[in-house]
């Protein structure tokens, strides 16, 4: 099992950053593959970013490729989203997720999941 909690949500002006943490806790191995995703209000979930623990490529939505980054600390077991020049469309409650086997954009190909951190971005 895994556990995720994510953390670093809140309310900014439109232009300004957040940093959003996932810290994993029980059997992540290197080759998982850890996922951000986001759910705005009256819409479905939408992939944001992924990548392995092992690092290597990353993957964004064309949405927020340029503003936003993922990175981890393997020492702390924690996954990061920098989020940046964020504007009023990334209104939403941000998940991490992790799987074992899939490296992938779709919702459902995630195993494990965290219980969300809000980001409201004001114009």
């Amino acid at each position: 099992q895994v556990q995720l909690v994510e953390a670093g949500g809140g309310l900014v002006q439109a232009g300004g950053s957040l940093r959003l943490s996932c810290a994993a806790s029980g059997r992540i191995v290197s080759n998982y593959a850890m996922g951000w995703f986001r759910q705005a209000p009256g819409k479905g979930r939408e992939f944001v970013a992924a990548m392995r623990w092992s690092g290597g490529t990353t993957y964004y939505a064309d949405s927020v490729k340029g503003r936003f980054t993922v990175s981890r600390d393997n020492a702390k077991n924690t996954v990061y989203l920098q989020m940046n020049s964020l504007n009023p469309d990334d209104t939403a409650v941000y998940h991490c997720a992790s799987d074992p086997v899939r490296l992938s954009r779709a919702v459902g190909d995630y195993r494990y999941w965290g219980q969300g951190t809000q980001v409201t971005v004001s114009s």
